[in-house]
């Protein structure tokens, strides 16, 4: 008998909307594996952090977070693809920080050199919704590895603890934010830039305008209302008709 908690009872409109972590692409990847078996990244990807580097940077931020249960928020694919096993989700709203897209992608996943893609990231802002997974005090090592492996396959990330809501109540979640001195991270790019790099950005996860999708999808099955991303996806929406992107 399974006596685990359904993670869906909060959110049961969330439940064909999430990836099964087992279904997962990201459950066993390895970004060095991957590139291996698909040379023609090779060129396109950024360096790589070592496995070292990684267990490092997963062992100092989780230091003084190993006694509870772990919070997870989720801003833009980690909504609907974790990869990690979870025992709840939530609709969030993480304070002084937004959701910004400035995460140039040129190395395969959502775009190339020759045609950039365009993903968000987690940088200082005034607010930002989206989900927080809670991963069981048991099972953070185990979880939290195959999270770093995906997250921190390079540099572009800082994993950070922030404040969240919950509910009307307060509560910390490890989220991974913004690193402006990484080479992926673009927060100079112009609006039209931006519409343009996720109308045409496509790689071996999808395209950047799946990626906009995804998160528009969510926030409606929540009843959130985005004034940003309904901005941007109607802009990219009216790029793509006009024909630019022929």
């Amino acid at each position: 008998m399974n006596d685990r908690p359904d993670p869906f009872f909060h959110h049961p409109e969330l439940r064909d909307k999430i990836i099964d972590p087992m279904q997962s692409f990201f459950r066993s990847f390895n970004a060095e594996e991957f590139i291996k078996a698909r040379p023609e990244l090779g060129e396109t990807m950024l360096e790589l952090h070592s496995d070292a580097v990684r267990e490092a940077s997963r062992l100092e931020a989780l230091a003084n977070h190993r006694d509870n249960d772990l919070w997870v928020f989720a801003y833009g694919s980690l909504m609907w693809d974790p990869a990690f096993h979870f025992i709840d989700v939530r609709r969030a709203h993480v304070i002084d920080y937004a959701r910004h897209f400035i995460l140039k992608d040129t190395f395969g996943a959502r775009g190339s050199r020759e045609t950039p893609g365009l993903m968000a990231a987690l940088d200082k802002g005034a607010g930002c919704d989206g989900l927080v997974f809670r991963i069981a005090r048991e099972e953070v090592d185990v979880e939290t590895e195959i999270l770093w492996r995906r997250e921190m396959v390079a540099a572009g990330y800082i994993p950070t603890f922030v404040d969240a809501v919950v509910s009307g109540q307060p509560l910390t979640a490890l989220a991974f934010v913004a690193d402006h001195e990484a080479e992926i991270i673009a927060a100079d790019l112009t609006r039209a830039e931006q519409v343009e790099y996720i109308a045409t950005g496509k790689g071996f996860l999808g395209t950047s305008l799946e990626y906009l999708t995804n998160i528009a999808d969510h926030f409606k099955a929540m009843g959130i209302t985005d004034e940003d991303i309904t901005a941007l996806l109607a802009e990219t929406e009216a790029y793509i008709k006009s024909g630019a992107t022929a």
